[in-house]
């Protein structure tokens, strides 16, 4: 499988070329639609919001901080990765700059209407952070079977991705299956040999591209340069029934009444979302 790289193609074209049959797909320019695009830079950041903070591994980081770190990291010894700001919580002013937030191809999205801006459900529109050597330490499922849209605004990086029906190679952890026991970037192939034939494909996105990774699709990422990155999740009727499983499956783990509750809110939003979408 080779990760495609598609230009100005129609959203009618996404969906049946890359969404349906469940196949991700580079954008090289759809996030021109956002005001972010060629303004989100280090230097930007650090004129407008250099004393915001997050926290990172139980210690907390200014926005100046961060991006110290991240320009002086190295393969060898890499910055810790990857901050994370959520837009819509520490840095609401930047919404307007990322408008639309489906950039006219992510759509339907049921996470933007109201029926799923109550409670947690896996999602949130966030800026990520790193720099080079940065990498997620384990290969993983978006939680809640969610489409992820990764829009890389500053920087290079590297992902890879596994083609679907590869999970036994994955080995995915008995108490968490979205997660990967593999460490694909240091294998240990006495522990996990079947992973000898996962056949992960590897790409990079730059500055202005915007990644669609399909719900169910094993993926991680690696950053090259210092990176500044705009994520957010899709759900619409074809992920929902997978959706529904994982509401279930994570809420119980909160008790049987959260669990209850939850399940029927989503069934509820689901069926209220089905309703708006054939209107």
């Amino acid at each position: 499988m080779d990760v495609q790289r598609v230009g100005d193609i129609s959203q009618k074209e996404f969906v049946e070329n890359f969404y349906k049959p469940g196949i991700p797909v580079v954008f090289t320019n759809a996030s021109k639609v956002w005001k972010a695009n060629g303004t989100f830079t280090p230097d930007w950041f650090r004129k407008n919001y250099g004393d915001r903070t997050t926290e990172l591994n139980g210690k907390r980081y200014t926005m100046t901080e961060i991006l110290n770190l991240v320009e002086t990291s190295t393969v060898e010894k890499p910055a810790p990765y990857p901050f994370i700001f959520d837009i819509n919580k520490q840095l609401p002013e930047l919404l307007p700059m990322v408008q639309p937030l489906n950039m006219n191809y992510a759509v339907p999205n049921w996470l933007e209407n109201k029926w799923f801006s109550r409670g947690y459900w896996g999602s949130a529109t966030e800026i990520f952070i790193g720099g080079p050597g940065g990498r997620f330490p384990y290969v993983h499922i978006d939680y809640f079977h969610l489409n992820a849209w990764i829009n890389q605004l500053y920087g290079e990086k590297q992902f890879i991705v596994f083609p679907k029906g590869q999970d036994e190679f994955l080995y995915p952890k008995p108490n968490d299956q979205w997660q990967s026991e593999v460490n694909i970037f240091n294998p240990d192939y006495t522990k996990h040999p079947k992973f000898k034939h996962a056949t992960p494909v590897k790409f990079t996105v730059g500055a202005g591209e915007s990644l669609f990774i399909p719900f169910g699709t094993w993926h991680s990422a690696y950053s090259l340069t210092p990176t500044i990155s705009v994520a957010f999740d899709q759900l619409n009727s074809k992920n929902y029934p997978e959706f529904i499983k994982d509401v279930w499956s994570f809420k119980k783990r909160e008790g049987m009444l959260k669990a209850i509750a939850m399940y029927g809110y989503a069934k509820f939003a689901g069926r209220m979302s089905m309703m708006s979408d054939t209107l």
